[in-house]
């Protein structure tokens, strides 16, 4: 690895960590010795990096240093790379077309060294069919984002057809399909809804009574002792 990516390898691992780390931690996720690691976060601090600490104790990167978010590995360009082509031909065309932008975008602005990654990729993804939807999958992510109920007329498994009012928390997308996460006004509980079973919708002026980070908490919390309950069952 050159010097120069391990500078920036060091301030990755800094980034991520939770409290101090030692050289000797950096030096074996780098596979460099602990004195190339003191040189290197000399060499950083000499360049106005905020990194605190000192040999034997460990080292933090103060909050709020941002570096430049484009100086990407290969491994991340190609991570990039397949979660556009995903959504490219798994995402509605709002956010395919989002996609499209975003990998034009990290083209034209990442190194030269790199831009092959992108016009000549090494990963692929095989498209398949959209789901048939009433209510777009744009238009359940603005009520997400608006917090705004959504009234439907659903058909689950069974084929029995109930009248809906949902506080939707969160869009899950699969490969020929996506499933609205929300709270079930009628059931007083979360609930799970395929878009493709929604026969009617329209989303309300209602405003979800409830902060969404709140709700989203107590979902996962609910969804943990499902899946508890379910391996305990099993």
């Amino acid at each position: 690895m050159r010097r120069g990516d391990r500078l920036f390898e060091v301030i990755e691992i800094l980034r991520r960590a939770k409290g101090p780390i030692s050289a000797q931690s950096i030096g074996e996720e780098l596979g460099v010795t602990k004195r190339t690691v003191y040189r290197d976060v000399a060499a950083l601090i000499g360049q106005g990096v905020p990194i605190n600490g000192e040999a034997g104790v460990g080292y933090v990167l103060e909050p709020g240093f941002h570096m430049p978010p484009l100086m990407l590995t290969p491994d991340e360009i190609e991570a990039v790379t397949l979660g556009v082509l995903w959504v490219q031909t798994r995402g509605e065309p709002e956010l395919a077309l989002a996609a499209e932008k975003l990998i034009t975008k990290l083209e034209a602005v990442a190194p030269d060294k790199y831009r092959t990654s992108f016009l000549q990729p090494s990963v692929s993804v095989a498209p398949v069919a959209q789901p048939d939807e009433v209510l777009g999958a744009a238009a359940i992510r603005l009520a997400i984002r608006r917090r705004k109920k959504i009234a439907l007329k659903y058909s689950d498994n069974s084929g029995q057809k109930t009248r809906r009012v949902i506080w939707p928390i969160l869009l899950g997308y699969r490969d020929t399909s996506r499933i609205i996460a929300a709270w079930c006004e009628m059931r007083e509980g979360f609930r799970y809804f395929r878009t493709e079973r929604i026969l009617e919708a329209e989303v309300l002026e209602d405003s979800i009574p409830r902060r969404m980070d709140l709700l989203r908490a107590k979902w996962r919390s609910a969804a943990d002792e499902e899946r508890k309950r379910y391996e305990e069952g099993a």
